[in-house]
């Protein structure tokens, strides 16, 4: 991957820059395309800035990362042109839009498992029941629920230390639907962040630690943590692996990550030539940063809802 068009990186997004003359100006596009919203889907959107900047150095990408909440909040203001999401749009965020006049092109990009991580020192977890994690992460855990032995009698009296994101991100918001039966419904004793390299470093940095966040964040910092299988219903215990996340077996933990686009923006060619390319050459980076590319036929759906410029979501 290349990265001598990166400019600057902070802990709030990236710039990728252009200018200058000569060799990969590519078509001489200029202006500049402003993208939030989604920890999880920012590495893949990360990738395809980079390389289409060393294409077309004319074109100023900026990203940040203020969760899929957060993201949708200002790209309904009109705020921004792309917003990555780890979720579907809500009903809620589709009538904000609705009053900013902006209208949305949802666009998958890839596939991602949640990933349920441990300190890479615990022996003690060999799984997790959906059920148990439900224990761990309901409500009705907060304050209670504080010692490995209160998930399961034969784990230790040891205290658990709790990362995950933050109530503005699509993972918090999958995780607690598909785990505690409900959108947001989860206990508020734990260290929250919308940066999951800060959850990465909590987990790491705690024997007693437990997390989850998207596998690619996982899948760069395997040296540091433990991915725990998952157990749902009578079935085996699952491993997030690019296979399982692929063949949909890391259920119920795996999902579709999104891009939307509003259609006004859609229509500058430098904001159509970075979709264009994202959706087709781009498509493939998303392995390399630790997620699934979409199925061909998926993909090709996508590239034509955009060339078509089909508004709204593919959930409704």
């Amino acid at each position: 991957m290349k990265t001598k068009t990166i400019c600057a990186f902070t802990l709030i997004g990236l710039t990728a820059c252009g200018g200058g003359g000569g060799e990969g100006d590519g078509s001489g596009l200029a202006g500049s395309i402003k993208i939030d919203g989604s920890s999880t889907v920012y590495p893949i959107t990360e990738a395809a800035a980079e390389e289409f900047n060393a294409k077309e150095r004319g074109v100023r990408i900026t990203i940040g990362v203020s969760g899929t909440g957060g993201g949708f909040k200002k790209f309904c203001a009109g705020e921004l042109d792309i917003t990555g999401a780890s979720r579907h749009i809500k009903d809620s965020e589709k009538q904000l839009c609705a009053e900013g006049g902006v209208e949305f092109i949802e666009l998958p990009v890839a596939y991602d498992g949640i990933s349920i991580v441990v300190h890479p020192s615990n022996a003690f977890v060999d799984h997790l029941t959906v059920e148990e994690l439900n224990t761990v992460w309901s409500p009705a855990g907060e304050g209670v629920v504080t010692h490995w032995n209160q998930v399961r009698s034969s784990f230790p009296n040891t205290e658990i230390a709790l990362f995950g994101p933050g109530p503005d991100s699509g993972t918090f918001d999958y995780f607690t639907k598909k785990i505690n039966g409900e959108a947001q419904a989860s206990r508020g004793d734990y260290t929250a962040s919308e940066d999951d390299n800060t959850l990465v470093h909590g987990v790491s940095s705690n024997e007693g630690g437990l997390g989850y966040f998207g596998f690619a964040y996982y899948a760069e910092n395997q040296n540091k943590l433990k991915a725990v299988p998952v157990k749902a219903g009578d079935g085996e215990p699952v491993s997030p692996t690019l296979e399982t996340i692929a063949n949909g077996s890391y259920a119920p933990l795996s999902r579709p990550i999104f891009v939307y686009v509003r259609k006004e923006a859609a229509n500058r060619p430098e904001v159509k030539a970075f979709l264009d390319f994202y959706l087709g050459e781009g498509l493939p980076l998303a392995e390399e940063v630790g997620y699934i590319t979409l199925p061909d036929a998926e993909a090709a759906a996508a590239r034509s809802r955009f060339s078509t410029q089909t508004v709204g979501s593919t959930k409704e």
